[in-house]
């Protein structure tokens, strides 16, 4: 059972190799990793890649830039295998994450998508520990085995506070596909594909070993754009559509915790101090208009 990694490529050259490299040593070598260019000025790392001569790494270089969402959609247009993993360009995989997934598949057939636990790592590779991954760690569910998620208890956790780390997961390719990335969302793409998935009857394995290491920094889409404010019009666009979802479903609780996005609104006060150093007027009221709107 061969597991696909497709790892989207726009971004720092070195920690590309080492992303690379980490999926080349994995101790269960049944895995095909196709790395999707998102014509990323620099030929260098693609020539790279493709000199090294393994007929399991497959290297696709976009004719234009996709963006996020497109390239994403794009790579899951391009999974063969049954299940996947959408691996970020600068993160890690322990060498047993390929062979605790095998397992957790064999074990969990019916899964939707499997979640490990992670190390979060700074820009220099070293463990660490922000604001945005302590919160995430409060949230994550207590369970020191494997465990199953779903229904009604599974979109309420979620909604309280994503504490998935999307570049992590291994999904099944049939629940994907029947949903796909909604092109409206950079940021919460990945919890919304979730909640799609929870909907429809899908379930998350939840793992208790660390076999991931998700890179955290300044140069993500989701930090920057938090920055200005702009990420939280997009989350409260999610949140007030998930609601409204939820009611129809019937399911009160999780519609009550979409409409109140308590996480969501309590990160962009966080992000306040820094607006008015910067004078940033803009920000300020995006910010604002976040925190308080509904209330």
């Amino acid at each position: 059972m061969t597991i696909d990694i497709m790892m989207p490529f726009y971004g720092d050259p070195g920690l590309f190799r080492d992303a690379v490299e980490s999926v080349r040593a994995q101790e269960d070598g049944d895995w095909r990793l196709v790395v999707i260019d998102d014509v990323y000025p620099d030929r260098a790392p693609g020539e790279w890649v493709s000199s090294l001569g393994d007929a399991r790494i497959h290297y696709v270089r976009n004719e234009v830039n996709l963006g996020v969402s497109g390239n994403f959609t794009k790579s899951v247009e391009l999974v063969e295998a049954e299940h996947f993993v959408l691996m970020g360009c600068d993160d890690l995989m322990e060498p047993g994450y390929i062979a605790t997934m095998r397992d957790a598949i064999a074990h969990h057939p019916d899964g939707s998508y499997f979640q490990p636990a992670v190390t979060v790592i700074g820009d220099d590779g070293r463990p660490s520990l922000p604001l945005a991954d302590r919160v995430k760690s409060w949230y994550r569910p207590k369970k020191t085995e494997t465990a199953v998620l779903s229904g009604q208890e599974l979109a309420v956790s979620l909604l309280r506070g994503n504490w998935t780390y999307f570049p992590s997961i291994c999904w099944n390719t049939a629940a994907v596909r029947r949903h796909g990335f909604d092109a409206a969302f950079d940021v919460v793409l990945d919890l919304a594909l979730q909640l799609d998935i929870v909907l429809d009857g899908g379930s998350l394995v939840l793992l208790p070993d660390h076999t991931f290491r998700y890179r955290r920094h300044a140069g993500s889409v989701s930090s920057w754009r938090a920055q200005d404010g702009t990420r939280f019009d997009e989350e409260r666009a999610f949140f007030l559509d998930a609601k409204a979802r939820l009611r129809a479903r019937g399911w009160r609780r999780a519609a009550r915790v979409a409409g109140r996005h308590w996480s969501s609104r309590l990160n962009a006060a966080t992000k306040l101090p820094g607006a008015i150093a910067k004078r940033d007027g803009a920000g300020l009221r995006a910010l604002s208009r976040h925190i308080l709107r509904g209330w």
